[in-house]
């Protein structure tokens, strides 16, 4: 029943039909990440993300609204099930844990992965990794059709992770 609702639910939020499949076949993997993430972070997932890794891996991200009115980003490796990373998402880069980190400014990072990945930038968050540490991510709509998930270290600038964004479903 599961299976199915998920796919049903895939399909209704307008993900490509290849990708529905591709979340219908990995729905043990994604039951597995969800409760696995869900135990990590309680809280309402608003948004799930199937990435492609530069590694070649699979993962899930799912991004949790945790009782304590944080948002979380917790990313689930598809093959094992295992929760691979936490960070929290802030409202800006004035956030104090973000700004203590900032070494450089949205505008080097931007220009930083406009240089590397042309397309659009089309959306920013600000995060707080696990070991405290604060990255820009940015989603850029590539000239190739893909959609780019680059993640930028604040403090120096070096690009520390790519994903293909493979489908997403839930709310901005």
């Amino acid at each position: 029943m599961i299976r199915k609702s998920i796919f049903v639910v895939a399909l209704i939020a307008g993900v490509r039909p290849i990708a529905a499949a591709e979340f219908a076949r990995g729905a043990r993997p994604f039951e597995d990440c969800l409760g696995a993430s869900l135990s990590r972070q309680p809280g309402r997932v608003v948004k799930v993300e199937f990435k492609h890794t530069a590694a070649g891996s699979s993962v899930y991200e799912f991004d949790i609204q945790g009782a304590d009115g944080r948002s979380w980003d917790l990313e689930c490796d598809a093959d094992t099930g295992a929760v691979i990373g936490v960070e929290r998402e802030v409202e800006s880069a004035a956030d104090p844990q973000f700004a203590a980190q900032v070494k450089v400014t949205e505008a080097e990072a931007r220009a930083t992965v406009a240089a590397t990945y042309p397309g659009e930038i089309q959306e920013i968050e600000y995060e707080i990794e696990e070991d405290g540490g604060a990255t820009y991510e940015f989603d850029v709509a590539g000239t190739n059709g893909e959609q780019t998930k680059v993640e930028v270290n604040a403090a120096n600038g070096e690009i520390i992770e790519v994903d293909q964004e493979r489908w997403q479903v839930g709310f901005e």
